[in-house]
């Protein structure tokens, strides 16, 4: 019966991590709102994005990452398989593709990342064949699996875009496990390792950027920054960058590429009130309550948090969200309070690992007693085999 409403006291845009981790929490922290709480998500399937670097490395299989969404609404949350056009924050109501409306008392913002594929001229066309992959995609990330098992020399091209993007460290992580593939299959003495990225450094924590810096030397990989990739001309295999200084644009001519895209906040956020000036949604850093509507709340990539869009920083940001609509709910001031928390498990090669944990003023924020900037085995391990566990089983439910 709860199918059929179009009026709920919580609706939740996007059944991704940060939208499934809040309706869990409601939930659980009052078990009233069941049948009141909507999440609206075209997707027909869940996807666990962090293992895709290791499935681009030829470790880890790339249907273990998805779930039906499903199977992952908690119990009592109603499933609306629609996808949101326009906002109307001031009316309370929200328009779907199909013509529905929903209306609701309290809006949740949890909507993901647009990839931009069109972004990079050349890219949506090319991908997938003639060397050009990414990681960033279900369908093409074993294909970089492809192109690294058999790579036989030359230039491979690894990039970071020029735009916000989710897990920062991704873009890196599978060039160095391409530069160990490449070593044990005796190419890497024939291979120029070349990493084009428009940030102006490694990493933006001091204590990680230098251990990051020491394995870029140690792999002697030619790291070239604030170079945004802005073409791939596919025929003749080659990548035009632009120096973000300067505007001069460079050919480098690949064997293979890995595409990191540009990405964006989604058009109907970007294109609506709810938005700041870059199109994110406008939240308080520290409440992620909107900033000019009190009953709407924003978290995730979608949101204008300064801090870096990973799963990790949705784990810390899930509790206060659920926290504070409650309080809101009930006339109570919002207590809770999210200090940028994020992580970025850096892999550096097989079975090695930094674990970046920081906050907003970029300190880092270690949780284990040990210093987290050192290469270890025991962090990849983390990573592989656990972090799914807990994700699957401890954060979706809200419990952890």
């Amino acid at each position: 019966m709860f199918a059929l409403k179009s009026e709920f006291k919580v609706v939740i845009i996007g059944g991704g991590t940060g939208g499934i981790s809040v309706a869990s929490r409601l939930l659980r922290n009052l078990p009233a709102l069941k049948g009141e709480i909507a999440i609206i998500d075209p997707s027909e399937f869940h996807y666990y994005q962090p293992l895709w670097t290791l499935v681009g490395a030829g470790v880890s299989d790339k249907e273990v990452t998805k779930r039906t969404m499903e199977s992952v609404i908690p119990d009592g949350v109603v499933w609306k398989k629609e996808e949101v056009v326009d906002i109307i924050p001031e009316e309370n109501h929200l328009n779907t593709k199909n013509g529905s409306v929903i209306k609701y008392s309290y809006l949740v913002v949890a909507a993901g990342i647009e990839i931009h594929w069109d972004g990079v001229k050349g890219l949506r066309d090319a991908l997938g064949k003639n060397g050009v992959t990414s990681n960033y995609s279900y369908q093409h990330a074993d294909y970089t699996w492809e192109l690294i098992r058999t790579f036989k020399g030359g230039n491979a091209v690894f990039t970071h875009p020029a735009t916000p993007v989710k897990c920062g460290g991704a873009p890196q992580k599978i060039m160095y496990l391409a530069d160990d593939y490449f070593n044990k299959t005796g190419v890497r003495n024939q291979t120029n390792v070349i990493f084009g990225s428009a940030n102006p450094a490694i990493f933006d924590v001091d204590v990680y950027r230098i251990a990051l810096e020491k394995v870029i030397e140690r792999k002697k990989i030619d790291a070239r920054f604030r170079k945004s990739l802005v073409e791939i001309r596919a025929n003749e295999k080659e990548a035009v960058f632009e120096d973000l200084d300067t505007k001069e644009q460079e050919v480098v001519p690949y064997e293979m590429i890995h595409v990191s895209p540009p990405m964006r906040s989604p058009q109907f956020i970007r294109e609506n009130a709810i938005s700041d000036d870059n199109g994110w949604v406008d939240v308080h850093k520290y409440t992620l309550q909107h900033s000019r509507f009190e009953n709407i709340f924003g978290l995730g990539d979608c949101s204008n948090l300064p801090t870096s869009k990973t799963g990790a920083a949705i784990r810390k940001q899930a509790p206060v969200v659920a926290e504070n609509v409650i309080s809101l709910m009930k006339g109570e001031m919002l207590e809770a309070a999210y200090n940028g928390y994020t992580s970025c498990p850096l892999v550096t090669g097989y079975k090695k690992l930094i674990l970046a944990e920081f906050d907003y003023d970029k300190n880092p924020m270690e949780t284990m007693p040990f210093n987290q900037a050192k290469e270890r085995h025991s962090m990849y391990i983390l990573k592989k085999d656990f972090l799914p566990i807990l994700y699957w089983d401890g954060m979706l439910k809200g419990t952890m």
